[in-house]
């Protein structure tokens, strides 16, 4: 069945978030439509526009928060025959040109996860049967519009194609790190996935030079710390609480007892970085005052969400935050899969 909309992927539980995102989003781009969500599914339609393709332009996946994924959703296949699951998805594709690449994949969620065998085998039989059909690449090509299937059923299909230079680079939008067994926490993955999510690959290379200070607001025991001390990178580490062994053997990270919202630096340093157990609005005040007061040139921090009203209290607080940061900023925010009921973002 053909269809016009969003598919997005996000972590399960958070589709109401997502839908609310997309909904004022695309109201305010001028799109009316509806949102389709269903809780712990792990995924979002946004039906009802009659230009997906326009929409889809102007809901950049870099810039929607709640969104692993961002698709243009182009055909729901509810009743397909297991026996035969590739024909009506030859059918769905035919007229709209030529893919680089198809990814089968299935919701990020308990459901979902027992789809993944279906799906991997569904992927090998599926690919050469499109390129013997001109409808993929015979090599995947990233200039094209990448083919998604995302199984949410034996018999029930979506189907999708993102743009590469417009959605996330991985299956279902997740990043796969290995954790470190020397890191002081698993929080780690946190700050290593928002550098490689945030930041582009230029950025990285200039933002993040070696010999560069940094804070770390609230640091024990020192994960976040750990992470830019491996890049050489010196860190005051905020905390009345201790750090672990690991990250003061680095021997670039000074701990300082201190409460992480009072302490200010002697200096402007290059990186704040903050995560804070705290109310979003307090720490979305704090971060601001810490670039109104120029205290550092860039920073990424976590806004822990409340447990109603999470896309509201995302919105006001990041919104606070540029109003009350004295200066325009570039910012980023992201769900990140290592985040749990909470956002991360970049400002610099």
């Amino acid at each position: 069945m053909s269809t016009e909309g969003l598919l997005a992927y996000c972590r399960p539980g958070f589709e109401p978030e997502l839908a609310a995102e997309l909904g004022e989003r695309a109201a305010a781009a001028g799109f009316h439509g509806y949102a389709r969500a269903e809780r712990n599914t792990g995924y979002v339609q946004f039906l009802g526009v009659e230009d997906g393709a326009a929409l889809s332009r102007a809901l950049p996946w870099s810039t929607l928060i709640f969104a692993r994924q961002k698709l243009r959703l182009f055909a729901d296949l509810p009743d397909m025959d297991p026996k035969d699951r590739i024909a009506p998805i030859m059918d769905a594709l035919g007229g709209r040109g030529r893919h680089g690449e198809v990814w089968v994949e299935h919701p990020d969620s308990d459901e979902g996860k027992q789809l993944a065998g279906l799906a991997r085998a569904l992927g090998n039989a599926l690919r050469p049967a499109l390129r013997q059909r001109g409808l993929v690449t015979d090599k995947d090509d990233p200039r094209l519009p990448r083919l998604h299937v995302l199984m949410l059923a034996g018999n029930h299909a979506l189907l999708g194609s993102a743009d590469p230079k417009d959605a996330s680079p991985w299956p279902l939008g997740v990043p796969r790190l290995r954790a470190h067994a020397d890191a002081p926490s698993r929080s780690a993955l946190k700050l290593e996935e928002a550098l490689m999510c945030l930041l582009t690959d230029k950025e990285r290379e200039e933002f993040l030079k070696p010999g560069m200070n940094a804070a770390d607001l609230g640091a024990a025991p020192g994960g976040w710390s750990w992470v830019l001390a491996r890049r050489h990178i010196r860190v005051a580490a905020i905390d009345n609480g201790p750090l672990a062994q690991s990250a003061l053997d680095t021997g670039v990270i000074e701990h300082i007892r201190a409460d992480g919202f009072r302490w200010q630096p002697p200096k402007p340093l290059d990186w704040m970085v903050c995560d804070m157990v705290e109310s979003p609005a307090k720490v979305a005040d704090r971060m601001a005052t810490w670039f109104r007061e120029g205290w550092c040139k860039r920073a990424i921090f976590n806004l822990k969400l409340p447990m109603k009203k999470r896309w509201d209290e995302t919105r006001d607080c990041l919104q606070h935050f540029v109003d009350h940061a004295g200066r325009p900023l570039t910012l980023r925010a992201k769900q990140l899969y290592h985040d749990r009921e909470e956002i991360t973002v970049y400002a610099g």
